[in-house]
């Protein structure tokens, strides 16, 4: 499990932005939001939820480019190859998400739902995981 003394690092494609996680992560699952399918060029992603407080950017910072979406959290990518790493303010209050793909190591847990299911493409299968299935926001 990550903590300050051993944190979880992750990175972008590239490597030019790199990330630490020092808290466990408190929930994790699938997204199958419109901004999610966009963002991303798949149609759905995995996502671990952590305290913005346990997020730092250690390399990489002046890379960082952030679009603010109406009603979401912050998504920020590397401004160099496009690799999406995490959603919130790092090191700020609240919330942040954190991309699985972009992790180097073990999470510590797994999925334990999909949200906004009601927005999954009607060529895609859901595949039958037993994972809470909630049809908008997990939030709501």
């Amino acid at each position: 499990m990550p903590s300050p003394e051993t944190p979880l690092t992750g990175s972008c494609a590239c490597g030019t932005l790199r990330i630490e996680i020092t808290a466990p992560f408190l929930d994790a699952g699938y997204c199958h939001c419109t901004r999610c399918q966009r963002r991303s060029g798949v149609p759905w992603t995995m996502n671990g939820m952590v305290p913005a407080e346990a997020l730092r950017v250690v390399a990489g910072a002046e890379a960082v480019r952030t679009w603010r979406p109406e009603g979401g959290f912050p998504k920020s990518f590397c401004g160099e190859c496009g690799g999406h790493v995490f959603a919130g303010v790092p090191g700020g209050e609240g919330m942040a998400g954190v991309r699985f793909g972009a992790l180097h190591g073990d999470p510590g847990i797994a999925p334990q739902w999909r949200q906004w299911v009601s927005s999954t493409p009607a060529w895609i299968e859901i595949p039958d995981d037993g994972l809470r299935r909630i049809d908008g926001s997990r939030w709501a």
